[in-house]
């Protein structure tokens, strides 16, 4: 659960508290095998340039419910597995998550009803503000969908990033909307989401910004060479398929994924469309 990030006692229980009890009813049925959807969040501030593996600390951001979240289950797998070394646990540490059919759902989880989604049309825009410091990771949900079949059916255990190439940036993020860019000083996009998340306007909090920009470049070599994963879209085509399915108010066919919900919320209680396929 992302939101509601008003109320970061409700997400850790769902999230800390209900994991841990999967957790345990695992070890407790004999199951042997546990792939868990861990996050490039879960990482501790890292290098702007060179990238990570999955030795890097794992503290996350504490100021951010999701990064926090993230970062305890990391410590309590550890324990986990000294404590049930049957189990074959497995840390699945993705980049951020994209496929039209997801539009939706992370518009509700992320922006809210300020942005419509026929406003999302790059020919509207004379340039486009980013903040200073921007890059992200970025996967298509179907490729995330395969590492983690993979991860499910190998005999390895451990952590791997799952991510595709190439990084993206502001120099990438332009021309992808075929537009120049113009880089703010972070405290400005950060000011106008504080403002409108204490307004209730936007469910995205500025603590999970403050996380985005501290997030490091993971390294996938490990996925490739032990998992056998080889992504068969790149980060641009997984942007891509979001924004057409934001445009056109795409949506899936399974509750969380529902254009429209029925009642009218304009936000829901997800299950963290970000990071899982």
């Amino acid at each position: 659960m992302f939101q509601p990030t008003h109320d970061p006692i409700t997400t850790w229980r769902n999230n800390v508290l209900g994991s841990i009890r999967v957790f345990e009813a695992i070890a407790a049925a004999g199951v042997p095998r546990l792939v868990y959807a861990s996050s490039i969040a879960a990482y501790s501030p890292g290098p702007k340039e060179q990238p990570i593996d999955e030795t890097w600390p794992t503290h996350g951001w504490p100021a951010a419910a999701y990064s926090r979240e993230k970062a305890y289950l990391e410590r309590y797998l550890d324990t986990f597995e000294v404590h049930h070394p049957s189990v074959r646990v497995v840390r699945m540490r993705t980049a951020f998550c994209f496929k039209a059919e997801s539009a939706a759902q992370q518009r509700r989880l992320f922006m809210g009803p300020l942005l419509m989604n026929r406003l999302v049309r790059p020919d509207l825009l004379p340039a486009l503000p980013t903040p200073k410091g921007f890059r992200f990771q970025a996967a298509h949900s179907n490729d995330i969908g395969e590492a983690y079949r993979l991860a499910a059916h190998s005999t390895s255990i451990g952590a791997f990033n799952i991510s595709a190439d190439p990084l993206i940036d502001t120099d990438v993020l332009g021309k992808l909307f075929s537009k120049p860019t113009v880089s703010l000083p972070s405290w400005i996009p950060r000011t106008a989401l504080s403002a409108a998340w204490k307004l209730h306007l936007v469910p995205a909090s500025p603590e999970l910004f403050d996380t985005f920009l501290r997030l490091p470049v993971m390294d996938i070599t490990r996925a490739r060479d032990e998992l056998g994963w080889t992504p068969q879209h790149s980060s641009t085509d997984a942007v891509e398929d979001f924004l057409r399915g934001l445009h056109d108010a795409t949506g899936g066919n399974t509750p969380p994924l529902q254009s429209h919900i029925p009642g009218g919320r304009l936000h829901e209680v997800g299950t963290g469309a970000g990071q899982r396929p």
